[in-house]
């Protein structure tokens, strides 16, 4: 997509069929433009279209996150194609349990690649580009795992404790600068194919709003975006008023 300009963009990094898709919607129905990425666009092309036929304007991608040079010619695009970015939501997940001793480098390097790593690249070019303006908001999306390690999530917890310590570290850095950083916690299952077909039990408890539901999380990031900075929150946590923590 190319054309003039609105209020800016809204990059989600890893806008899945659930809650990324439906932080990207919230965005561009708050009159930014979505720019909503994933490892392959295809998979994108429904967000797409609801998105237009709710009156918005997206712009889908294809991109691996922990790639740097993908990263730096995204955010190039964006601000040449659409204008400045105004929020980054680094969304990408990685939950994939497995037991200490079967666990292998390979499997741990990856998710912290995606947990941690890219959310260190992203986040940079993000801050590089709203920095000169002194303005913008960086969301990371956290787990359960940001505050503990459960047995067999040790990759998880790991890469997931790692992008805390990042958002912190961006928070005490760039907050002095006009930069919202903010770190969420969401505590809970949510409403996602993965938990309909992997939990059903948990999932049955949709109809008590027993699990988290995506356009809430949605709403209430983008609430986040219009905080006045007198009043800024770095670190929040959702979850189903029947969920034990």
């Amino acid at each position: 997509m190319s054309g003039t300009a609105m209020k800016g963009a809204a990059v989600v990094i890893g806008a899945g069929d659930a809650t990324g898709g439906a932080i990207a919607a919230a965005f561009a129905r708050d009159g930014l433009v979505a720019v909503p990425v994933r490892r392959t666009a295809d998979g994108l092309a429904p967000l797409a279209a609801r998105i237009a036929d709710e009156g918005g304007r997206c712009l889908a991608v294809g991109a691996d996150a922990r790639d740097e040079a993908a990263m730096i010619a995204l955010f190039d695009r964006v601000e040449r194609e659409i204008g400045p970015v105004e929020v980054l939501v680094f969304n990408i997940g990685a939950n994939s349990p497995m037991g200490i001793l079967d666990e292998t480098v390979r499997r741990y390097t990856k998710i912290w690649e995606m947990c941690a790593l890219a959310g260190f690249i992203t986040g940079r070019e993000a801050a590089r580009r709203m920095s000169p303006r002194g303005r913008g908001t960086i969301i990371f999306t956290g787990a359960t795992a940001s505050l503990r390690g459960s047995a067999g999530f040790a990759g998880f917890s790991g890469g997931k404790f790692a992008l805390r310590s990042l958002a912190q570290a961006m928070s005490r850095e760039l907050g002095p600068n006009g930069i919202h950083v903010v770190h969420s916690i969401i505590d809970g299952a949510i409403d996602t194919e993965f938990i309909r077909s992997q939990f059903p039990d948990r999932y049955a408890l949709k109809s008590e709003d027993g699990i988290l539901d995506p356009e809430a999380i949605a709403a209430e990031y983008v609430r986040l975006h219009h905080q006045p900075r007198s009043a800024w929150t770095h670190e929040f946590d959702l979850r189903p008023w029947m969920e034990r923590w």
